[in-house]
């Protein structure tokens, strides 16, 4: 099947190109336009209906109206001089807020603006809220309705922001926004010259990297292009399916799916490149066309075999009872099989139509390279392979020790920087009512019957929240339309999206509801901290299901392509001591350094998947190369030390891309993003480096062919015929190298 796909690449090449040029643009333009509609921004509603929360946001929506892709703001509103609000001001204030609540704010459009982006026009809900004890300031709550990451939403938001600010201007005041999409935008239009300039960095270190290591323009830039429209496609592929399965993905996915598919594509294409150019210079006669023929059927099971643990191991996300994870996991599965599809189709067709040109000018392929670090390294790692084991093990080691201390920090990881606007208008209000009075946690009663609740029944129950420590107040009952629900909202004294809001909703809050809960009602506690006080219940008990399943699956994967019982046990150990080492030292940066209260609760089994996955990437690769090399006749060290010299560059190069695609992630605003950027990078740098060039080639050199029982590879004989080895002889115990 993959030198079917291969075999027919290189015949046709022209086809394949103008296919995938079509389809891949194609499904581009598409995934851009509708990608915003798929997504879904509420973590709520990924969280099983049987936890608490998830229970309130129903009740929410069916009794208060309440909306998914509703966006609650906080507006401040006080006089422009400074002084008191008088009577008068709060009369005009409620005034203008009627008059903004019954005009239509238009979303502007630009010359950005995909043709065939959502219009988000509508008129805003704008309600007065409450007046500040010093009567400083009055607040009102606003509620836009759409996707907050949508470009198009945000210019809504920006709209209606300069609208309000204009005609509360002329009536003498001034106002502040907080709370999310203001948070979101003002954060983003902060971090706007920052992320262009790093995505800019990216691109040249990446052109860098390949420019240095083939000499040539093409060889540098084919690779990105490529690797861009596969993976516009690939995207195009998850929207598309997400749009007709009505499965909503994750926020975040895009962005993931994006770096993912850069850096394991551009993995591909330079196995791919590194073996066609060795191929060139040890067959000089073959034509271009040939040799990519030879190599991508070659190559293609390596890269297979690649793909299909990175596939294997984020579809196991799909048992998970977190829908954040059980969508994030089949989503990138899909992509990468779609980036397999292209690695195996459009790099073998563009292989064969460049031929020699794609290392043009370079003149390597003119004479046999010398030795380089590459060669020197692959000696050192035959000869003293004992050393080079204990090395390894005592780093990954010393950065697996980071694992004692560390914590997991359940919140939502947002963090918007100090200097923003909305950031100074919630310290504003901060200093005259409690902390979470623009994020409010709300209590939700309905009648266990399907009845009318009574406000009379609520009074001990709010009694019973306001004698909560940690409650700063509690908002009057406030009854549904239709009389069969009633909210109270308390806003607590802490940050409601810091650790101590969550320890206070999910243990005094919650026992407080249960103990003085009205006979004949059920009471759910919804809001930012109970929500993720119950997301952390949901993934640690998907944490205890999903790694041993990917294991599981690895492994597997492992055993049909290393057709050994010893080798998979090799590697998965290795990449096992490679996710401790990484997460260890995560954990020391994160707490010790920027003073964290944890790693954010996504990092361990996103690190799991990415590490063990990715990082299995390299060393399915030497492991193919070493077996192949020790087909060949003389000691295994040998073959071993032949492995790292042609393999090494690749690996290193390869890993270097990676790390620089995930590294990007870790100048993001976001604390949680930042984690799993600065993370990845270094997992995927220990496993390129450390496991792959060396961890893995000194335990191949230690156990020689055994390490491929029961079923070792061919080796040539002295007549130069390959026969199966039944045991060891002399040729396979161990040889001094150089």
């Amino acid at each position: 099947m993959i030198r079917a796909l291969t075999g027919f690449a290189t015949r046709s090449p022209w086809k394949v190109i103008a296919l995938w040029a079509v389809l891949g643009i194609a499904m581009t333009v598409l995934g851009q336009a509708f990608l915003f509609r798929a997504t879904q921004p509420s973590a709520g509603e990924f969280l099983p209906a049987t936890y608490d929360s998830a229970a309130a946001l129903k009740v929410a929506e069916e009794h208060f109206g309440f909306k998914p892709d509703a966006n609650p703001l906080t507006m401040l509103v006080a006089r422009a001089d400074g002084a008191k609000l008088t009577e008068s001001d709060e009369r005009n204030i409620d005034a203008e807020a009627a008059k903004l609540a019954r005009r239509e704010v238009a979303m502007p459009k630009t010359k950005d603006t995909p043709p065939l982006a959502e219009d988000h026009t509508q008129v805003p809900r704008v309600s007065p809220a409450m007046t500040a004890p010093d009567r400083s300031f009055r607040l009102l709550s606003v509620e836009l309705t759409g996707n907050p990451l949508d470009p198009g939403m945000q210019d809504l938001y920006r709209a209606f922001r300069d609208q309000a600010r204009a005609e509360f201007t002329e009536a003498g005041l001034r106002t502040g926004f907080t709370a999310g999409l203001a948070d979101s935008v003002d954060t983003a239009d902060a971090e706007k010259t920052r992320s262009t300039i790093v995505g800019i960095a990216m691109l040249v270190v990446i052109v860098l990297l390949h420019v240095l290591v083939f000499r040539s323009l093409l060889a540098a830039l084919l690779p990105l292009l490529v690797v861009s429209v596969i993976g516009g496609a690939a995207a195009g592929v998850v929207v598309g399916v997400s749009l007709l399965t009505g499965i909503r993905l994750d926020a975040s996915t895009p962005q993931l799916i994006g770096v993912v598919l850069i850096g394991i594509g551009i993995d591909y294409f330079l196995f791919l490149l590194f073996r066609f150019r060795e191929q060139l210079r040890s067959r000089p006669e073959q034509t271009g066309r040939a040799a990519a023929a030879e190599v991508a059927g070659r190559v293609g099971t390596a890269v297979t075999s690649a793909a299909l643990t990175i596939v294997a191991a984020f579809s196991t996300l799909a048992v998970a009872s977190f829908g954040q994870f059980r969508v994030l996991g089949p989503a990138i599965a899909v992509s990468v099989l779609v980036m397999l599809l292209g690695s195996l189709t459009l790099m073998p067709a563009l292989l064969a139509v460049t031929g020699r040109k794609m290392f043009w000018p370079s003149r390597a392929l003119r004479r046999e390279p010398p030795e380089g670090l590459a060669g020197r390294t692959g000696r050192r790692v035959a000869a003293r392979p004992v050393t080079m084991v204990l090395a390894s093990l005592a780093l990954l080691g010393a950065l697996a020790a980071g694992l004692a201390g560390m914590h997991t920090d359940y919140g939502p990881g947002g963090g918007s920087d100090t200097g923003t606007a909305a950031a100074r208008t919630a310290a504003e209000i901060a200093r005259s009512l409690p902390a979470g009075v623009s994020d409010p946690t709300t209590v939700f009663i309905t009648a266990s019957d399907g009845g009318k609740v009574g406000a009379e029944a609520l009074g001990g129950l709010s009694k019973a929240l306001a004698a909560v420590d940690g409650v700063g107040q509690v908002a009057p009952a406030v009854p549904a339309q239709d009389g069969r629900a009633a909210r109270i909202d308390v806003f607590l004294t802490a940050d409601p999206q810091g650790q101590q809001a969550r320890d206070l909703v999910s243990g005094p809050l919650r026992d407080a509801v249960a103990a003085h809960r009205p006979d004949g009602t059920e009471v759910h506690v919804g809001g930012t901290a109970a929500l993720f006080a119950d997301i952390s219940s949901a993934v640690s008990g998907d944490l205890k299901l999903v790694f041993p399943v990917a294991a599981g699956l690895i492994s597997l994967i492992l055993l049909l392509l290393l057709r050994s019982l010893l080798a998979p046990l090799v590697l998965m150990v290795s990449v096992g001591l490679g996710f401790a080492a990484t997460l260890g030292a995560s954990a020391v940066v994160s707490q010790n350094l920027l003073d964290r209260p944890g790693v954010n609760f996504m990092l361990p089994l996103v690190l799991f998947l990415f590490v063990v996955a990715l990082g299995t990437d390299y060393n399915i690769l030497i492991s193919d190369r070493i077996r192949e090399e020790m087909e060949k006749p003389g000691p295994a060290r040998e073959a071993v030390a032949r492995a790292v010299r042609h393999t090494a560059p690749a690996i290193a190069t390869a890993g270097l891309v990676l790390a620089a695609s995930f590294g990007s992630l870790a100048v993001n605003p976001n604390p949680g993003t930042q984690e799993i950027g600065f993370a990845t990078a270094l997992g995927i740098v220990l496993s390129a480096f450390v496991l792959s060039v060396v961890l893995v080639p000194a335990l191949a050199a230690l156990l020689g062919r055994s390490i491929w029982w029961p079923v070792r590879p061919r080796r040539a004989d002295r007549t130069g015929e390959y026969a199966h080895t039944g045991r060891a002889d002399e040729k396979d115990r161990p040889v001094p190298v150089g």
